[in-house]
């Protein structure tokens, strides 16, 4: 199984110095969904749009949100809402380069019910999500569920 985005970018600006060329792109995913993406502020991108810094931090979230609700759904839970700011930290990672070295979630669940899972059980239920959400097994960064 695959999945695959496509990247367009081009140069807008006659001085392709560094702190001149645009760093605004758009990422197109499957169906019609498309994305306008840049760098952070920080590295001189478009305050407008995401950067790869939030995108990893949505496709965690999104990601653990998902494989939350199945684990729930599974064990007889059910949930009504789910809600999240995740945040990502960009730092200088153990080889002295910069990258994303620690996500938090902090979801916010409502269940509803006979079956409400106490602190032990929800603990139980983000620990089953994160250990097969796909993206988190995929990336070296601390995620930390608060």
């Amino acid at each position: 199984m695959s999945f695959r985005i496509q990247l367009n970018w081009k140069r807008t600006t006659d001085d392709f110095s560094y702190e001149k060329f645009n760093r605004t792109h758009t990422l197109q995913f499957s169906g019609p969904q498309q994305l306008r993406n840049s760098s952070a502020p920080e590295y001189l991108g478009n305050t407008d749009t995401a950067n790869p810094e939030e995108l990893i931090a949505s496709a965690l979230s999104s990601c653990h949100m998902l494989t939350f609700l199945a684990v729930a759904s599974k064990m007889g839970y059910t949930v009504d809402s789910y809600a999240d700011e995740a945040e990502a930290h960009l730092n200088k990672n153990e080889e002295g380069r910069m990258s994303v070295t620690e996500i938090n979630l902090k979801p916010v669940i409502v269940f509803s019910g006979s079956k409400v899972p106490d602190a032990d059980q929800l603990k139980s239920l983000h620990e089953k999500a994160h250990r097969n959400c796909f993206i988190a097994n995929s990336i070296k960064t601390k995620v930390n569920i608060l």
